[in-house]
């Protein structure tokens, strides 16, 4: 891991962050570690799970807990700012799955 991508991951250390996996997961939590391969360890996670217009159930939230992500299937981590997240009514939320995107 370069020293630029550890002073990243170091200043989102306890923030809320949003993570994306090879699989298509979409997960929330705060980030209490990571390792030189970017395996993470987050807190007080949620999983999202968006439904798309075609489906007639909600989008839905699952609580995870303390949950940890293998750094080779992390596609994306951000920041999330908190006070648009908790303004959103994310079981209303429609959108298309977004697939894995793993290798074969």
């Amino acid at each position: 891991m370069s020293s630029l991508t550890k002073d990243l991951i170091n200043r989102v250390l306890a923030e809320k962050v949003l993570v994306i996996t090879t699989e298509g997961m979409t997960l929330v939590g705060n980030l209490l570690s990571c390792d030189q391969v970017t395996n993470l360890v987050l807190s007080n996670t949620v999983e999202r799970v968006i439904s798309p217009h075609s489906e007639s159930e909600p989008s839905s939230e699952t609580t995870q807990g303390v949950y940890l992500v293998r750094g080779d299937t992390v596609v994306m981590i951000g920041l999330v700012n908190e006070e648009l997240d908790a303004s959103i009514d994310w079981t209303k939320v429609r959108g298309e799955h977004i697939g894995s995107t793993r290798h074969a």
